[in-house]
């Protein structure tokens, strides 16, 4: 699987059944060369405009199953990350 195709997916929270967004970013272990994380950017602030108040941070551990249109992930409260 290529990055562009883990883009177009939508990422799922299994806890809560929410739409948290499209993966933007991955997070990398520099010295295996490993997946850490994958980012996906927050709600926007006002209508979307002006930037975004925080990220998710998801662990690759945290991901539950990455399907032909979804990713499941097990996303706690604590992920998330100030920006």
């Amino acid at each position: 699987m290529r990055f562009l195709d883990l883009c177009d997916k939508e990422v799922i929270n299994i806890n809560d059944c929410c739409f948290l967004g499209h993966v933007r970013d991955l997070e990398f272990d520099e010295k295996c060369g490993q997946i850490c994380a994958i980012i996906v950017p927050g709600p926007g602030r006002y209508l979307g405009c002006f930037g975004r108040e925080f990220e998710f941070c998801i662990p690759w551990c945290d991901i539950i199953k990455i399907g032909p249109d979804i990713v499941l992930v097990n996303l706690k409260e604590e992920m998330r990350h100030k920006i």
